[in-house]
């Protein structure tokens, strides 16, 4: 006889709902697009740019790329994300 397990079980936490602090459908919003610097992160944002210009089309992009994925995001280009973007989308390539 073979017994057969489920390993999916229902959530321990209570799915929340989730709702942005700006509107991005009625203003032109600027989303910041960061790589980390890990292979492919830069493809990823690149697919993600694409689906953001389909759906939201007021909103612009600007785009970082952090090059070193075992370092943090340095004090001056954190200072430029925050200071010119109103949400921002952290990539994680391998």
């Amino acid at each position: 006889m073979i017994t057969f397990l489920d390993p999916r079980s229902e959530p321990g936490t209570p799915v929340e709902d989730y709702a942005l602090s700006i509107d991005l459908e009625a203003s032109s919003a600027v989303v910041g697009l960061v790589a980390n610097g890990f292979p492919d992160s830069e493809e990823f944002l690149d697919e993600i740019e694409k689906v953001l210009a389909e759906q939201l089309p007021k909103v612009s992009v600007r785009r970082w790329n952090k090059r070193n994925a075992s370092s943090t995001i340095s004090d001056e280009m954190l200072d430029e994300v925050v200071g010119e973007c109103q949400a921002v989308v952290a990539a994680y390539g391998h």
